[in-house]
């Protein structure tokens, strides 16, 4: 059974129903990054953000860290990322130096994943350039990742949005 539900995993995000809904105004946060000077998450911008929640610690992040650096570069026109998460900062210091991550800003605040219920990790949010909350979700690897970005383009905040509202569009 294991191995069946490796070879089939997840198509998207898991969807979490906690924190901010998809399609709300998120509220506006200045925090200070360990790496970028003042970062604004939410609010008017001229590009989406992506926010990722991750940890030192966490070994799913760690098989993450790549793919963040190759969609930095490929979305870059359109997508700004942010990393976050909380604990002790010169840790978290020496984790952005060893993971290379220097060129993406890096927040420490308990607040934001209170503000948004962020119960396990990784953990992405995707905020559109008004700061409204396109999708989200418990994300393990690229394609999980990208699927959010599915959502900015097709208007469903995950699969399980798709096949709900989907259903009701074919219904009527």
């Amino acid at each position: 059974m294991g191995v069946l539900f490796e070879r089939i995993t997840p198509v998207g995000a898991m969807l979490n129903n906690n924190g901010p809904k998809t399609g709300e105004i998120t509220s506006i946060y200045r925090l200070l990054s360990l790496n970028n000077g003042e970062i604004t998450i939410g609010g008017q911008k001229n590009k989406h953000q992506l926010v990722l929640f991750i940890s030192p610690t966490c070994p799913i992040c760690k098989v993450l860290y790549p793919v963040i650096g190759s969609i930095k570069k490929s979305e870059s026109k359109w997508l700004d990322i942010v990393l976050a998460s909380d604990g002790d900062e010169q840790q978290h210091r020496a984790f952005i130096e060893q993971q290379q991550l220097g060129d993406i800003p890096y927040v420490l605040s308990p607040e934001l994943g209170i503000a948004w219920q962020v119960a396990k990790l990784p953990f992405a949010v995707l905020l559109d350039e008004q700061g409204k909350i396109i999708s989200k979700g418990l994300i393990n690897n690229r394609e999980q990742l990208e699927s959010l970005f599915n959502a900015k383009e097709t208007g469903f905040a995950s699969l399980q949005d798709y096949a709900q509202k989907g259903a009701l569009n074919v219904n009527h």
